[in-house]
């Protein structure tokens, strides 16, 4: 899945001017390193300058934001991480003070405060893996069953966070979002 591609560009749709976009990674996480990978890959394709923002710790969160403000950074993605997860609050929150457009795929991320959220329908995927327990209770062998990639995204849109920030979301992203927070 292409989700940190997919997260800059729905960015870009809401500020078609960004030119500088900063990464909030956990560099200890290696599902974060393929998506900083992905991200740099299409950060170049869109024109944006892409600053990464490492942090392993909680407590290195707070210097990691105030870090893509001494760089003019014009908008924020976070990427999917425990450590993340439960500092999505004051992400979201310090990112509306200082009007940066922000998306994540965090369940719940949109509801704290951030502009978007894209990523994961976790009441699907968790009812799929509920079909997976049901199958291997039934006798099947974990490793005859197949990979599967979550089906259904997801794309929340908060207008209050976007009106704070003075932003229009384009009725063609609208349209689009499963969920709409006003």
């Amino acid at each position: 899945m292409e989700l940190s591609a997919k997260r800059l560009e729905l960015l870009k749709q809401v500020v078609p001017a960004l030119s500088s976009a900063a990464v909030l990674w956990n560099s200890g996480n290696r599902s974060n390193e393929l998506q900083i990978d992905e991200a740099r890959t299409a950060a170049k394709a869109l024109d944006v300058r892409l600053q990464p923002l490492v942090v392993r710790t909680s407590e290195e969160v707070e210097g990691a934001l105030q870090s893509a403000m001494r760089e003019r950074a014009g908008a924020l993605m976070v990427l999917d991480d425990p450590l993340l997860f439960e500092r999505q609050r004051r992400i979201a929150g310090f990112a509306a003070q200082n009007g940066l457009a922000t998306i994540s795929g965090l369940p719940g991320f949109a509801e704290s405060g951030g502009l978007m959220s894209y990523g994961v329908d976790f009441e699907e995927h968790f009812r799929q893996a509920a079909i997976y327990v049901g199958k291997i209770l039934k006798g099947a062998k974990p490793g005859d069953l197949p990979v599967e990639q979550p089906a259904k995204l997801e794309l929340v849109i908060n207008l209050k966070s976007a009106k704070a920030l003075g932003l229009t979301i384009p009725p063609s992203l609208l349209v689009r979002a499963d969920r709409v927070i006003e």
